[in-house]
């Protein structure tokens, strides 16, 4: 039997990383397939297409708006975001929606868990201490639960109606920051995986540092107000 959840593939010229992970991807296992493509130009889109995957175009670029895409054309109960880009792990696919289904409302695949691996640890690249600041700052200031180690990554699996409901309103890739503070301000109940996140199978990360890091301290700004700050 297949699971009532929708896999969501996150694309934009991947398709070095769809080439090399096709295989390991468990597509036969989920009611529903499809992609959100950004515009891609590299045969990632014939890649999928020749596979059978429905592909979705967004009306506007951005990560936040592939979320959204994505949720509302899936009928299915759960929804998981995977990116076929080498970072995230497929074996983790399967194991985010058994968490949804052991009670959880958010499931995500954490870099800096007990037991994970983080490809850019080492001192001379920041971004993994970035993150674990802004998460920090994300748990002391909205969570009232267990301490959430990764607040930031977008593999991650949640039920697709409570998602929808939750408004969010980011167009980019701090899409996933607002999911877990307003799931922190919403007293979700948060399970985390630890995963080994691999090394990109094709081109630069998507996420450019400052910027990217600017529109997060955006989001918490905006998200303030709700924080324990103001109770």
């Amino acid at each position: 039997m297949k699971r009532d959840c929708t896999l969501v593939l996150l694309t934009l010229n991947e398709i070095d990383g769809l080439s090399m992970l096709w295989d390991e991807i468990p597509v036969d296992r989920f009611n529903t397939v499809l992609a959100v493509d950004g515009g891609s130009t590299d045969g990632t889109r014939e890649f999928l297409s020749a596979k059978g995957v429905p592909i979705l175009d967004q009306p506007i670029p951005g990560r936040g708006v592939a979320f959204r895409v994505a949720a509302e054309a899936s009928r299915d109960a759960r929804i998981v975001y995977y990116s076929p880009d080498g970072n995230e792990d497929p074996a983790d696919i399967e194991r985010l929606d058994d968490l949804l289904i052991e009670g959880n409302d958010l499931a995500i695949a954490s870099r800096f868990a007990v037991g994970s691996i983080n490809e850019e640890t080492d001192w001379m690249r920041p971004r993994a201490r970035v993150n674990q600041t802004l998460t920090w700052m994300a748990n002391k200031l909205f969570n009232e639960g267990p301490f959430v180690t990764d607040t930031i990554n977008g593999f991650r699996a949640m039920h697709r109606r409570a998602f929808l409901d939750m408004d969010t309103s980011v167009k980019r890739f701090p899409i996933e920051y607002q999911i877990s503070i307003r799931a922190m301000r919403r007293r979700w109940k948060i399970a985390e995986l630890a995963t080994v996140e691999g090394q990109r199978a094709g081109g630069e990360s998507k996420a450019i540092s400052w910027p990217v890091g600017k529109d997060h301290l955006k989001v918490l700004l905006t998200e303030l107000p709700g924080s324990r700050l103001f109770q």
